[in-house]
């Protein structure tokens, strides 16, 4: 694993790879779905051109980060294996890299050997739906890289969210459900 050093300063700046993302206003962020069944493009994003395109609209209209997504996570989505995954994101995360040096890349994804691929590879920021629960060895991955984490929370799988999902308050719910990660 590649050491990134990240940390988040007392200016509220997030630093990752040898660069500084201000954080005193709030920032945008761009979603590439490079999945086929994405509910929100439908899978649009599948070739270079088309990826490029959108993430280069993105940034213009003033991203300022760029988050990847290689595997549906919309209520009874198909589950996709580690190496379609991978497959789905490496070579998007290093055009996006490469053309977009300063941008912050964020991957979306709930596995620790794609998320030590994607710093390989230059990401930025992990971004987690699960909150380390769909793979045991995450948090301690993400520990390692140094990056920054994004950690989310979700009642069961997305194969099952949707199948009668239970709050008795949202918020503190959630609240509970994270410190015990």
């Amino acid at each position: 694993m590649k050491a990134q050093g990240t940390n988040f300063d007392s200016e509220f700046n997030l630093q990752a790879n040898g660069k500084t993302l201000s954080l005193k206003k709030p920032v945008v962020m761009g979603i590439l779905n490079l999945t086929p069944d994405s509910f929100y493009d439908g899978g649009t994003l599948q070739t270079e051109k088309y990826l490029f395109a959108k993430a280069e609209k993105h940034v213009k209209e003033g991203a300022a980060i760029l988050d990847l997504g290689a595997v549906s996570t919309k209520p009874n989505a198909a589950d996709v294996s580690e190496d379609e995954e991978l497959a789905r994101l490496i070579p998007a995360l290093k055009l996006l890299r490469k053309n977009f040096p300063t941008v912050f890349i964020s991957v979306d994804t709930f596995r620790s050997k794609v998320a030590i691929a994607a710093a390989n590879e230059g990401a930025d920021i992990i971004n987690d739906i699960s909150g380390g629960i769909f793979d045991n060895k995450m948090l301690e991955t993400v520990g390692k890289l140094k990056l920054p984490y994004v950690m989310m929370h979700t009642q069961g799988t997305p194969q099952t969210m949707q199948q009668n999902p239970q709050y008795e308050n949202v918020v503190t719910d959630v609240f509970d459900f994270l410190p015990n990660k």
